[in-house]
């Protein structure tokens, strides 16, 4: 089975699969869960990024073990889904949002597979010494966001966006309004508490990867007085939950067979270790 779409969210997107089974990835960071099955005919792996019950907060995800996984079953693409708060006055709750940017304010994650210490390949990586990833000009897969903007079109999606930056930090606490502040003087468009080291991994291993934001909320400080509560974000999330569904639904039909992108050439001229190890 060809397996070369991968989608990282929560439990609202399980029902987008057929024919869904569940398989335990063996990595070098412990066992992962995923779903294999399929959308619209294409092979897909599904990957539950805070668990099957959501036990898993963010500080505590295996960023590693998560996309190590989906590059070792020959994922290529990967679709990610994130709940955030929004710092633009223009990107509203209910909106959906593709960032081409981040900013990352998160403090204790492992970013890299490139540890000095390993010695393994997946896929057509080779993870040894270290290495240096470029973000530019494209942190974000173009020819993926280009999909996804093209199926929000196509499903009528009312309110998205292409250009937003994403700042990322480290949870599990939602934000100060004095953060969010410094956010918006910074140049943030959205907050979540996911999105990174996600796309930073997926860069390494020469994967490409897009994100879906659902706007949830305002950030805080942004509407006077507003005290934001888990269950507020819930139940915006689960109104707009199966948009982003169609969306996804949209953009695996539409997206190409063979990658056009630089995604695939993101090592060439990144290892700063001269040697490689033997063995």
């Amino acid at each position: 089975m060809k397996l070369e779409i991968g989608i990282i969210g929560g439990s609202g997107i399980y029902k987008l699969l057929e024919n869904m089974v569940p398989r335990r990835v063996e990595t070098p960071y412990g066992t992962v869960k995923v779903f294999t099955g399929s959308i619209g005919g294409r092979n897909i792996v599904f990957l539950p990024r805070h668990g099957e019950e959501h036990t898993v907060p963010p500080s505590k995800i295996n960023y590693r073990g998560n996309i190590f996984a989906l590059a070792k079953l020959g994922v290529k693409r990967i679709i990610a889904t994130n709940a955030v708060g929004s710092l633009n006055p223009n990107i509203p709750p209910g909106c959906l949002a593709l960032p081409h940017d981040f900013i990352d304010f998160t403090k204790n994650r492992v970013y890299s597979f490139f540890d000095g210490k390993s010695n393994y390949k997946v896929g057509n990586v080779e993870i040894w010494g270290v290495a240096h990833v470029s973000m530019t000009p494209h942190p974000y897969c173009p020819e993926l966001r280009d999909v996804l903007s093209q199926a929000m079109s196509n499903v009528g999606v009312k309110c998205f966006t292409d250009q937003a930056v994403y700042v990322c930090t480290e949870g599990n606490r939602f934000e100060t309004a004095a953060e969010i502040k410094a956010f918006r003087i910074l140049g943030g468009d959205l907050v979540g508490m996911t999105g990174v080291p996600e796309v930073v991994l997926a860069r390494e291993l020469a994967l490409c990867y897009a994100t879906i934001c659902l706007v949830t909320n305002f950030a805080a400080g942004m509407i006077s007085g507003a005290r934001l509560t888990h269950e507020e974000v819930k139940e915006i999330f689960d109104k707009n939950i199966e948009t982003v569904r169609k969306v996804i639904k949209a953009a695996v039909g539409l997206m190409p067979e063979k990658r056009g992108c630089a995604c695939g050439r993101a090592l060439e001229g990144a290892y700063s270790t001269l040697k490689k190890p033997q063995g």
